[in-house]
């Protein structure tokens, strides 16, 4: 009979965005606990030994890791298993890289490489809104932080973007009609559009319409949608493809365009 949490992950039941191959080995890195959700993140070791390529094994990345060269959200993380998830910020000063953490259109992660500018903040989802001792507010984000004394127009849903050295909210977007958005949930995660309309469920889930640049449009929980800016411009750098998703058709479509290109 099993005592106390799971140590172990097998790599035949690990998430399928995590793209391991079957072949290569039995088990794979447990994340830590954290501030992402074992299925939606992706274990520090991850990143340095199958995305970035700085480590080929198990006992490099420990040396990476144990040598206090990653930072993630601006502090050091000495654990390989530590657990980045969407919008957290990478750090690598030994190389002076910086990158976000965001979807494709595909639902895999993406290291999307920024400037250093763009490294000093970040979007966090208000999940929940509060008062605190002493009848203090304070807001509680989808990466675990709370802040304190926020602006009173600040809402359940709404996106805030903090500044990671101060943990303080420098600006926010509503979750209104008419703002860009991507989905972090469900079949269209990683697509991003313009919110059209809310569908209220007292009681259930409230259902949001939501339509891209080429005229698609779906629908999804609210729960599944970030904001990320006011007006149709993110205010962050989206991946390649601005989270447009393309048919099968149109994929081997470009494919077959680009081969022919470089022939």
């Amino acid at each position: 009979m099993a005592r106390g949490p799971r140590k172990h992950l097998k790599r035949i039941t690990a998430p399928k965005h995590w793209m391991l191959d079957k072949l290569t080995g039995v088990f794979a890195p447990r994340p830590s606990a954290g501030p992402h959700k074992l299925r939606e993140c992706l274990p520090l070791m991850l990143i340095l030994r199958n995305r970035l390529k700085y480590a080929l094994t198990y006992r490099e990345c420990k040396v990476i890791c144990n040598s206090r060269a990653i930072r993630v959200d601006g502090k050091i993380r000495t654990d390989m298993c530590y657990p980045c998830g969407f919008q957290d910020i990478i750090t690598i000063e030994k190389t002076g890289e910086n990158f976000r953490m965001l979807h494709d259109a595909k639902g895999r992660f993406v290291l999307q490489p920024i400037m250093a500018a763009d490294a000093s903040f970040k979007l966090c989802r208000v999940k929940s809104l509060g008062m605190g001792v002493g009848q203090i507010p304070y807001v509680v984000t989808h990466d675990g932080r709370t802040i304190r004394y926020p602006d009173p127009l600040i809402k359940p849903n709404d996106t805030v973007k903090v500044d990671i050295q101060k943990n303080a909210i420098v600006d926010f977007a509503k979750f209104d009609v008419g703002n860009v958005c991507c989905i972090t949930g469900g079949h269209n995660i990683g697509r991003v559009g313009i919110i059209q309309h809310t569908e209220k469920h007292p009681g259930s889930h409230n259902i949001i319409h939501v339509k891209d640049k080429t005229g698609a449009t779906w629908a999804t929980r609210q729960s599944n949608v970030f904001v990320l800016g006011t007006g149709n411009k993110p205010a962050i750098k989206l991946p390649k493809g601005n989270g447009i998703k393309l048919s099968i058709i149109e994929e081997s479509a470009r494919r077959s365009q680009r081969q022919n290109a470089s022939k």
